[in-house]
């Protein structure tokens, strides 16, 4: 079978025929170079307008980097016209495998992006003996056709949070769609301040934000301001995880403390090896830290008082009414304002002031929660690591969004993967 007939098989080109084909070695290894010739008489597109014209003249050949055959590349090869259009002058013509100076075919280029959504991109341009630039390309052009094709008509609830990416303290904001239907990545910004949810969202159109019905944050207060101000009319919920997290950084502050002192005033160490017997919910104790707790729980200790409170308040996620909640809420708050215990005041004062926004949990029946944010960050932390780092901002919102957005791709008509 002539590797002519594979080709047309696989890629055929409507208007061009394949040539001959010949074996070049390189320092690599071979490769495979075909011709493609226009049919005769047949007129070239204008790659501007798109429209027919009458061939000008011919420019040198170039080669397009056609997908891999039985481990040896191979390269498309061919002579552009340039195109005398009414319209747009006389222009390069438009050629259906490529596009702009791109010296990737656009089937190679979905190639690369399929396997670089299981492989890290260094491992992919090392196995198809390509270079990592031509594997970002070739990502960065799926990541831009699918956010271009993409329907976002269906998003109705989101959740928005951030991870740090590099070190010292750098952060991208990230907007996820977790209505029932799907989860995935919808925005990626640099930084975590407000003009990084606005670019975010921005970046969505104007219909995305009057369409929203539900919104699950943590409690940064730009975030707050951007959400109120852009979805004022969707219900803003303050979730579980969050709020419980802010309860367990008091009580490990308290016991932390406490260990010290205890320990300074020549004190029994009865807290010590207790934190995780105090820190994790009691369903998820082992047999060994259930015995722990109990003998903790015998002593009159600030730490044993906190965390008495910590499980007291356990009990607001069990109410059904929104109005029984908040009456919780301000009898919980006022008995622990009494209690001498800082770290948990200052969490109470934090409950006060955000004290609509959690009740909406209630109003939201518990359908919305950032469980499904927490889950998408720990993909976000994978692709990271896959990654071993990015070198910018831009590639690591490329990397996120081709693992994470479900961008839709166009129908081919074969797959090599």
């Amino acid at each position: 079978m002539r590797i002519q007939t594979i080709l047309n098989r696989v890629e055929k080109f409507k208007s061009f025929v394949y040539g001959e084909a010949h074996i070049e070695d390189q320092d690599g290894g071979p490769a495979l170079v075909v011709r493609i010739l226009p049919r005769k008489n047949s007129l070239p597109y204008c790659s501007g307008c798109l429209r027919r014209g009458r061939p000008y003249d011919l420019l040198k050949e170039r080669r397009f980097e056609f997908v891999p055959l039985w481990g040896i590349l191979v390269f498309l090869v061919y002579r552009m016209r340039r195109v005398d259009c009414p319209r747009c002058g006389v222009t390069v013509e438009m050629v259906p495998w490529g596009d702009g100076k791109n010296q990737l075919t656009t089937t190679y280029r979905w190639f690369l992006a399929s396997w670089a959504r299981r492989l890290s991109w260094g491992e992919v341009g090392s196995i198809f003996r390509t270079s990592w630039d031509s594997v970002s390309r070739a990502v960065e052009y799926a990541v831009e056709w699918g956010l271009a094709h993409r329907d976002l008509s269906q998003v109705k609830a989101v959740g928005i949070d951030e991870v740090a990416w590099q070190r010292g303290h750098t952060y991208m904001t990230l907007l996820y769609d977790i209505g029932a239907g799907t989860k995935r990545l919808l925005a990626v910004a640099e930084h975590r301040t407000e003009t990084s949810l606005r670019s975010c969202l921005d970046g969505l159109g104007r219909e995305f934000c009057p369409r929203i019905e539900f919104v699950c944050s943590d409690m940064w207060q730009p975030y707050l301001k951007v959400i109120g101000e852009r979805m004022g009319q969707a219900i803003h919920v303050l979730d579980r995880f969050h709020i419980m997290k802010q309860f367990g950084k008091a009580l490990d502050e308290i016991r932390a403390e406490e260990t010290k002192r205890l320990k300074r005033d020549g004190y029994e160490p009865v807290l010590k090896k207790s934190r995780w017997c105090l820190l994790k919910r009691p369903e998820n104790l082992t047999e060994k830290q259930t015995v722990r707790l109990a003998e903790v729980l015998k002593y009159n200790l600030r730490t044993v008082r906190a965390y008495l409170l910590r499980e007291d308040f356990q009990r607001f996620w069990e109410y059904s009414r929104p109005s029984w909640a908040e009456k919780f809420l301000d009898e919980w708050t006022r008995q622990v304002m009494r209690s001498r215990l800082e770290p948990m005041k200052k969490v109470a004062r934090t409950i006060r002031g955000h004290q609509p926004l959690i009740l909406n949990w209630f109003r939201a029946k518990g359908e919305m929660s950032s469980g499904a944010v927490e889950g998408l960050n720990n993909k976000v932390k994978l692709v990271t690591r896959k990654s071993y780092g990015f070198r910018t901002a831009k590639v690591a919102r490329l990397a996120l969004l081709h693992n994470l957005g479900r961008l839709p791709e166009p129908e081919r008509t074969h797959k090599f993967c």
